[in-house]
C-alpha cells in the first residue's frame, strides 16, 4: 500500500493524486499540516514540502518527480506520450502551471482564501486576490488559444498536463473563483477532465471551517 502525505487543496497534491488514482494504484492518504514543521515529518522531507509518498520503505518527494516515477513503475495507463517532442510539449504544460500559473493565479487566491486562515497568518491580501483574479483572465485566454488546436493541453491524448492544471483548476473552483463563461473550450475541457472515474475522491474534498464547494456544473448556467 502507497501512502501520500497531503494537504486536500495542495494542486500538487492533487497532481499526484490524479495520476495515482488513473493508474488504479491504490493509496493511503493522510492529511499533513506541513506548516508545523514537524521533526517526523521534517525526517520524512527535509525541504518541508509536500506531497510526499511513501512506497514501501522508500520516501519520494516533488511532485513532478513523484509523477515521472509512477509513469516509469507503472506505463500501462500513460499520461506522457509517445515521442520526444509530444513528452517536451506535455512537460513543457505541466511547468507552465505548477510555476507560472502557480505563481500569478494559485499562490494569490487559494493561499490568500484559504491557507493563511488555516495556517494562522492573519486575513487576506486583497491587492494580491485582485491580482490573481486579474490574471486568470489571460490563463484562460491561453488555455483556449491551445484548446483551439490540440484537443487537449499538450496534444491529441490526455497527458499529465491535463492533470497538472485540472489539479490548479480544481482548487480554484473550490472557491468559485473561476469564470466559467470566459471560454466554453475550456469550460468543457474542465467537464471533460472532472467526468474521469479519477477526479472522484477530489470532489469530496472539504477544508473545515469552510463551506462545502459548489462545482461549476451545480449551478444553473
Amino acid at each position: 500500500m502507497f501512502r501520500l502525505y497531503h494537504v486536500p487543496l495542495s494542486p500538487f497534491c492533487r497532481k499526484v493524486r490524479l495520476s495515482l488514482a488513473e493508474k488504479k494504484i491504490e493509496v493511503e492518504l493522510v492529511e499533513e499540516r506541513y506548516w508545523d514543521k514537524s521533526a517526523e515529518f521534517l525526517r520524512r522531507n527535509p525541504a518541508g514540502k509536500l506531497p510526499v509518498l511513501k512506497v514501501g520503505d522508500e520516501i519520494l518527494s516533488e511532485s513532478t518527480a513523484i509523477c515521472e516515477y509512477l509513469e516509469e513503475e507503472y506505463p500501462d495507463k500513460a499520461l506522457l506520450p509517445a515521442t520526444p517532442k509530444e513528452r517536451f510539449e506535455a512537460r513543457r504544460v505541466v511547468s507552465w502551471f505548477d510555476d507560472k500559473f502557480h505563481n500569478e493565479v494559485t499562490s494569490k487566491l487559494l493561499y490568500e482564501r484559504i491557507n493563511k486562515k488555516i495556517m494562522g497568518q492573519g486575513f487576506p491580501d486583497s491587492k494580491n486576490i485582485k491580482e490573481g483574479s486579474k490574471n486568470i483572465k489571460y490563463h484562460i485566454d491561453y488555455m483556449a488559444w491551445l484548446l483551439e488546436h490540440r484537443r487537449w493541453l499538450a496534444g491529441e491524448v490526455m497527458t499529465l498536463a491535463d492533470f497538472a492544471a485540472a489539479a490548479h483548476f480544481s482548487t480554484l473552483d473550490y472557491l468559485s473563483d473561476i469564470d466559467w463563461n470566459r471560454s466554453l473550450a475550456v469550460k468543457d475541457w474542465y467537464a471533460k477532465i472532472k467526468s474521469r472515474p479519477a477526479f472522484r475522491s477530489l470532489l469530496a474534498d472539504q477544508v473545515s471551517g469552510f463551506p462545502p464547494p459548489i462545482h461549476y456544473n451545480d449551478l444553473d448556467f
